[in-house]
């Protein structure tokens, strides 16, 4: 029986705003699927957003296009008839449930989209795909799921290629070294916590097997943060992060991994390298990403 009190976290009967952005890719049909089955019998208005470039004209397009129309007019046209199609399909597939669906075209550079997306529609999370980038350090995320995380301050729920719905039973919280427990920005892992009734395995990154003030008094903060959820604390020392992670997915049967990506000043990034890279991994399952002030 789902527990409907989690530290005083209800779970939300109100309306929920979801974005899912499409490029009507198989991978991204699949992130939307997903959305779809993790949040049954919720309210819930999903907002399916294709974004067109212009880098993304051919020659085909300049063929077929009527004289009497812009090249613009003609690929905008086509492109809201399928995502009129991919909206009415999905509406048919699940009628029964209390979702709303509305479709956005925008003519914009991808995260400009995303983030005016994200304030017009007041949208509580983005769930997208992985893939789709063919860059070496990048091609697990895809450039474009890399520069949301990176860019839109907005949760975001990463989907595997390929990655069929679980109910997720076990979620790991990771905490890397350096940084420290928060609760500003945690309400969506703590929805999903209480939505599932899942289990949380939280999972500190050090460096060494120093255990310091601050480490004690973290871990004293999750005790009582997280008192009414199941929950266990592990530690995993001198091992890189995508490796402990990937590694801690495997062993404990984890369905879906949850991290804070914390903004970086300019000199950090500059002379230690982006955080996010750390994410660029061969995540196996769904990935919730938070945001920290």
């Amino acid at each position: 029986m789902v527990s409907e009190l989690l530290l005083g976290y209800k779970i939300s009967t109100i309306m929920k705003n979801i974005l899912l952005p499409t490029d009507f890719s198989e991978n991204s049909k699949n992130a939307i699927h997903y959305a779809l089955a993790f949040f049954k019998n919720e309210l819930c208005t999903f907002h399916i957003l294709h974004v067109q470039k212009a880098s993304n004209y051919t020659t085909d397009d300049l063929m077929v296009a009527p004289a009497n129309t812009s090249i613009h007019q003609s690929v905008i046209s086509d492109v809201k008839k399928k995502l009129n199609i991919l909206t009415e399909q999905l509406k048919n597939e699940y009628a029964e449930e209390n979702y709303t669906f509305h479709a956005i075209t925008d003519y914009d550079i991808f995260t400009d989209a995303i983030k005016q997306a994200v304030k017009a529609k007041n949208i509580d999370l983005i769930v997208m795909g992985t893939n789709g980038a063919t860059g070496a350090t990048e091609v697990v995320f895809g450039s474009n799921t890399l520069n949301v995380i990176r860019k839109v301050d907005c949760p975001v729920l990463a989907i595997p290629q390929g990655y069929t719905y679980k109910k997720p039973k076990t979620i790991l919280y990771t905490i890397d070294d350096g940084d420290h427990f928060i609760t500003e920005g945690i309400e969506p892992l703590m929805d999903i916590l209480a939505k599932h009734n899942s289990s949380l395995r939280i999972l500190k990154i050090k460096e060494d097997e120093t255990v310091t003030v601050a480490d004690f008094d973290d871990k004293k903060k999750m005790k009582d943060f997280f008192k009414n959820i199941n929950h266990t604390f592990h530690a995993i020392t001198n091992v890189p992060t995508a490796l402990a992670i990937t590694s801690f997915v495997q062993i404990m049967n984890i369905n879906m991994t949850a991290m804070f990506i914390q903004r970086e000043t300019f000199l950090e990034r500059f002379f230690k390298g982006s955080e996010t890279s750390k994410i660029s991994y061969g995540t196996r399952v769904p990935l919730l990403i938070m945001h920290s002030t």
